[in-house]
């Protein structure tokens, strides 16, 4: 069988935090996918549900094949016993080692797409000296890349914040006119050559209440993020804004475009989260292969307990599956 006609191989999903919901939510997710979309979760088998089905493989190519009967696995051992709830430092070497096995999976070309379960960036520093902000910022370094673009996405919205894990007293030194026309050019390509969207519409919102007010309520909109936009749009990028972010989320406004582009963490996660708290998918642009992820944290408080819903992690599993397919 030539490379072209192989069958494309499984999503390779990350085991994130092992004390958090990622091992429930995998086993879960397994149960309602097993038969619609492989994937292979990369953990510590001892971690996951007591019962749950496990085929423990070495080649990812065999996890289509196993995933009707039983959870694929591509083990890695853990050091220290897993309590649910409560985070060990000394496994963050190992949940970090299982995003680097995933990530080397899908850049040979092993696995389809990348998932990652959620992780703790506090558990991460503190027990593997982790040297970034989160995943996100991981992955762009892993994959060799000098920028990359964070995308929050459901069926109902599509929005992507142009500054994302710093504090809030620094996003508007953050923002710059460099950093937000790359946001705009790497949303706009991706969402061309991975969602198939011939030309994307994107609305802009201001970063200051009313989007400035004419100047009342801050200057950023008049001095450059006007300007800037005016000029994307006479090279031919079809935007729109910046608009005060108050108004673009409610569903009339939704249907001008095809995704949005937030100036600041909160102001992009919060009306997605409102919306599509349980299916809201966390997609990387920008790296040279498909990322997404469940749009939500480790779940500490819940974990152990067998209420977490894998509705998102469902959810991501299936948007990578669609993103790479050929």
């Amino acid at each position: 069988m030539t490379a072209a006609a192989r069958a494309p191989g499984p999503v390779a999903l990350s085991c994130g935090d092992p004390a958090g919901i990622g091992p429930e939510l995998a086993a879960k997710a397994w149960d309602r996918l097993r038969d619609s979309c492989p994937f292979i979760w990369i953990g510590d088998p001892a971690h996951l549900p007591q019962g749950t089905p496990v085929a423990e493989l070495s080649d990812p190519s065999d996890a289509a094949a196993a995933c009707s009967g039983a959870l694929p696995v591509l083990p890695l051992r853990f050091p220290a016993p897993v309590r649910p709830g409560i985070p060990d430092s000394a496994n963050a070497p190992m949940v970090v080692a299982a995003i680097e096995r995933a990530v080397d999976l899908v850049r040979t070309g092993a696995a389809a797409a990348l998932c990652t379960a959620p992780i703790s960036k506090k558990v991460l520093i503190d027990g593997a000296d982790f040297a970034y902000p989160g995943h996100t910022e991981f992955l762009a370094a892993l994959a060799r890349v000098d920028r990359v673009v964070m995308m929050l996405a459901s069926d109902r919205l599509r929005v992507v914040p142009a500054t994302i894990h710093i504090a809030l007293s620094e996003v508007p030194c953050a923002l710059t006119p460099d950093l937000l026309r790359a946001t705009i050019e790497i949303t706009e390509r991706d969402l061309r050559n991975r969602f198939g969207i011939a030309r994307p519409r994107l609305a802009v919102a201001g970063l200051n209440p009313h989007a400035g007010e004419g100047g009342a309520m801050g200057h950023e909109e008049l001095d450059w993020i006007a300007p800037l936009i005016d000029r994307m749009r006479g090279d031919g990028h079809d935007l729109t804004g910046p608009h005060p972010a108050d108004t673009l989320f409610h569903a009339a406004a939704r249907a001008h475009y095809d995704a949005a582009i937030a100036m600041y963490h909160d102001q992009a996660l919060i009306p997605i989260k409102t919306l599509d708290f349980d299916t809201g998918v966390n997609v990387t642009l920008g790296l040279p292969f498909v990322r997404t992820s469940p749009d939500h944290g480790t779940g500490f408080d819940i974990a152990g307990q067998g209420t977490a819903r894998p509705d998102s992690l469902i959810a991501a599993l299936e948007m990578a599956r669609d993103l790479a397919a050929p």
